[in-house]
């Protein structure tokens, strides 16, 4: 497989089923998100302490890669003969499930607090904002073609289990939150 191909050298690029979109357009932004996020968990999987945060983690970036695919499939008559996954409305409820399992293990939160703590802490909140960020171009490209709501409503658990990880993440790495001091 030729890893550059020039067909992208003009601004534009391939989606499944073969169409041309430009490089700027709202699906290419967030379905690019969704890959800037899954790099981003990549990393922060180096920095974690606990292995069933880890096992979980890994778990998120194939979902998030199916999410990718399901983004970068326009839903058309055509594109059914592909057999590309959809995301399921299953991958949101595992997120719930995981943020029950971590948040049962927190002390309750009483105050804001500051993104930060210990390195995997702090990197699970910047996934969060990635996330959040993946979430508004998602919203935003739904306003122009059929979207999943599966998608939306994925990302948005995702970026609650991405706070409630950071702070169990601080719990386990013996760090404090920070707490937001107006």
């Amino acid at each position: 497989m030729k890893i550059y191909t020039k067909t992208g050298d003009k601004g534009e690029t391939g989606l499944f089923g073969g169409e041309r979109v430009s490089k700027d357009s709202l699906r290419i932004s967030a379905y690019g998100t969704i890959d800037e996020l899954n790099s981003f968990i990549g990393y922060t999987i180096t920095e974690i302490k606990d292995e069933s945060v880890k096992a979980n983690m890994l778990k998120i970036q194939n979902y998030l890669f199916t999410i990718g695919s399901d983004l970068a499939t326009p839903e058309t008559e055509k594109n059914t003969k592909l057999n590309i996954p959809r995301t399921p409305e299953s991958f949101y409820i595992e997120i719930e499930k995981m943020i029950d399992l971590y948040n049962a293990q927190l002390e309750e939160l009483r105050n804001f607090i500051l993104p930060g703590g210990s390195k995997s802490a702090s990197l699970l909140h910047i996934c969060r904002t990635v996330c959040r960020r993946a979430e508004r171009e998602v919203v935003a490209l739904k306003k122009s073609v059929n979207n999943d709501d599966n998608i939306i409503i994925f990302l948005n658990r995702l970026s609650d289990l991405f706070f409630v990880l950071s702070r169990f993440e601080n719990k386990v790495s013996n760090h404090p939150d920070t707490i937001w001091k107006p």
